[in-house]
């Protein structure tokens, strides 16, 4: 008998419904999963974006490195949503999204680490577990074995089922992410967005902020210079163009700031719901997210999207504009193409005033 055999059939017969999506290892695991019968109850999809633009569509952005605890969290969050759309009537404590990257062992050798990463999204947590292998020691299928051996695993303990942990000499790092109350209340649309503080937002900064840097504080402390206000930093939970976040994501982010500092977190990823969400507001903002507000890409039509930026005028929302690198080019407002309607709403400063070219993405790359 199949030594996962016990423990899948006890999945399958569990309430849980499961999405998963694997890059680069991880299909045994899928297999095990599917060829133990009662599967049909259980899985509802896998997918396995193999090569790098089926990852940039799942993900629907290009990764720092499609190898990474980053690009697993993506993929997660993605399947965790999936699960939502494919089992409406499914509770959602009974929904789990599992996503696995890994770089292993192939017909050549490879210079950098054989490694994997899984992450588990459910309603209530994210788990996280990571793992560099040490090379030269396992076949391909032996390192495709520990991560089937970890996934079932992760799976078996999510559904309540005793399962015992895979037995190797190299260290596992993982996290266990619990999700606040106000959290849940976010994501099940009970609450428009999470404050850190009581007062009403008038200076809102919008970003990711992975990581918080110097330049992200010098556009604060110039906008507070110029408007006499208080900066609220800003990250949506739930982004028109990016996956939602996982908790652990909304925690190492928020864990940045300090106690006076004043942070929202909201499900509004357009600006004309930040708009509806909080009116009379000043935004800071870089040009090249200006102009993405702008992309008719993003709306039904021309039409839509000046309808939905009209909301600046119907809720008095004023920008000050940063300029930003953009490929080898420095843009400013002055570069963009605004519509006229709105564009005495915007104020730019010039590149003497303030320029940083320093970007989160660069610091991630730096320390990967």
């Amino acid at each position: 008998m199949d030594k996962y055999n016990k423990t899948v059939s006890a999945i399958h017969k569990s309430p849980f419904k499961i999405v998963m999506v694997s890059s680069g290892g991880g299909t045994n695991a899928i297999s095990e999963l599917l060829k133990t019968p009662g599967a049909s109850k259980t899985i509802l999809e896998t997918y396995i974006p193999y090569s790098m633009k089926s990852m940039d569509l799942y993900i629907n952005k290009k990764p720092d490195h499609y190898c990474s605890l980053n690009t697993c969290l993506n993929m997660a969050a993605q399947a965790f949503k999936k699960s939502n759309q494919l089992a409406p009537r499914t509770s959602e404590n009974n929904l789990i999204g599992l996503a696995i990257t890994a770089s292993l062992a192939t017909t050549y050798k490879k210079k950098g680490d054989h490694k994997f990463y899984i992450v588990l999204q459910t309603s209530s947590y994210t788990k996280t577990l990571e793992c560099v292998l040490e090379k030269g020691t396992r076949t391909r299928q032996e390192e495709e074995e520990l991560i089937t051996a970890y996934v079932i695993n992760m799976l078996a303990k999510a559904c309540g089922i005793k399962a015992n942990k895979p037995i190797h000499s190299e260290k596992i790092i993982t996290t266990n992410t619990k999700a606040k109350e106000s959290w849940k209340k976010l994501f099940n649309n009970k609450v428009d967005f999470i404050s850190s503080h009581r007062h009403k937002p008038e200076l809102i900064f919008p970003g990711s902020f992975n990581p918080l840097h110097a330049g992200h504080l010098r556009m604060r402390d110039i906008a507070e210079k110029k408007t006499g206000m208080q900066t609220t930093f800003e990250i949506c939970a739930n982004n028109a163009d990016k996956p939602p976040l996982t908790f652990y994501e909304i925690d190492k982010t928020i864990k940045q700031f300090n106690s006076n500092d004043s942070w929202v977190i909201t499900s509004a990823g357009r600006f004309s719901e930040k708009a509806i969400m909080f009116p009379n507001t000043v935004f800071i903002i870089g040009a090249d997210t200006l102009m993405r507000v702008f992309y008719e890409k993003f709306y039904a039509s021309r039409k839509d999207m000046l309808e939905h930026i009209e909301r600046f005028n119907d809720h008095n929302i004023n920008f000050l504009v940063f300029g930003r690198k953009v490929g080898n080019k420095f843009l400013e407002l002055k570069d963009l193409s605004i519509p006229k309607s709105v564009s005495k709403r915007c104020t730019g400063f010039e590149e003497a005033s303030f320029r940083d070219d320093i970007s989160s993405t660069e610091i991630r790359l730096k320390k990967s």
